[in-house]
């Protein structure tokens, strides 16, 4: 029974890629952090389980719901057909209760942080689960997907808070342009596959060499928006530190990838940003601390 258990939960821990949390939830945690130092609150183990449970709920749910609509076209796609719906290790409909079990979890534990976290929630939802829908119709899909992630930080800092401000939002800013620039990376390996399939993204619009320039534009943008963050704060000798590897893991990936040469997509999609975004949130947060 436990064994079954354990192999049933493995497979949904591997439909949603679980181990991809560690893009955003690092993001939450500076988000958590820094509304605790700049309102001098003392921390609240509670709001921060809250705020972990919320990640996982949001995430489990947008990446079930990403699966489950893209079903046909995994099974068709040879780089997916081996994902848990197509090759039948999760049926579609299982897929769905998934998400459905998750936004709902989701939406309940807003409720115990506090009445704006909670309004807003389902407009995260709506943002986070549109993503899968978004590439049938637009080609900025990636930035849709960076919006979803971008959630992190402010909604964090507005769990402990209940109000928005500046510096969180230059947080979210920075995962915005992070994370839309790493997934059009990604998204190199479908250039083909989407452009017989009628399906947009920004490497099927510019091509592969013009796609990687957006990329590096997105991923500048980024790092300078992580010195404004730093600058405004008031920041200094850790948090510097963590924002210059975070920028130099922002370049290496860049260096790793060639229009024609994408065997390293993997290494530069999931290594260096989810390696950045660690040691990043780390070294934030020691400066808020130390």
């Amino acid at each position: 029974m436990l064994k079954r258990s354990l192999q049933s939960a493995n497979k949904y821990l591997s439909l949603v890629k679980f181990s991809h949390t560690i893009f955003a939830l690092p993001f939450a945690l500076i988000g958590f952090f820094l509304a605790i130092r700049m309102t001098q609150a003392e921390i609240e183990w509670r709001i921060l389980i809250f705020v972990v449970l919320c990640m996982v709920f949001a995430r489990n749910a947008a990446m079930a719901f990403n699966r489950y609509a893209d079903k046909e076209l995994d099974l068709k796609n040879p780089r997916t057909a081996i994902r848990e719906i197509p090759a039948g290790i999760i049926k579609p409909r299982s897929a769905l209760q998934f998400t459905i079990i998750n936004s709902v979890f989701f939406i309940v534990t807003t409720w115990f942080i506090n009445p704006l976290t909670f309004k807003l929630s389902p407009v995260a939802l709506i943002i986070i689960l549109g993503y899968s829908l978004s590439k049938k119709f637009t080609s900025l899909c990636h930035l849709i997907l960076g919006l979803g992630l971008s959630l992190a930080p402010v909604g964090a800092y507005i769990s402990v808070t209940g109000k928005f401000d500046v510096i969180p939002v230059i947080y979210s800013m920075i995962v915005l342009t992070w994370v839309s620039g790493f997934d059009i990376i990604y998204a190199l390996q479908d250039e083909e596959f989407d452009r017989n399939e009628n399906l947009r993204s920004i490497p099927v619009l510019f091509g592969r060499k013009n796609a990687l320039i957006f990329s590096v534009l997105l991923h500048f943008i980024s790092a300078i928006l992580v010195i404004v963050a730093g600058v405004m704060a008031d920041f200094t000798f850790y948090y510097w530190i963590g924002a210059a590897i975070f920028i130099a893991l922002l370049l290496y990936q860049h260096l790793l990838i060639r229009p024609n040469d994408l065997r390293k997509v993997n290494l530069a999609f999931f290594t260096t940003n989810g390696v950045g975004s660690l040691l990043f949130a780390l070294f934030t947060i020691l400066e808020l601390y130390i």
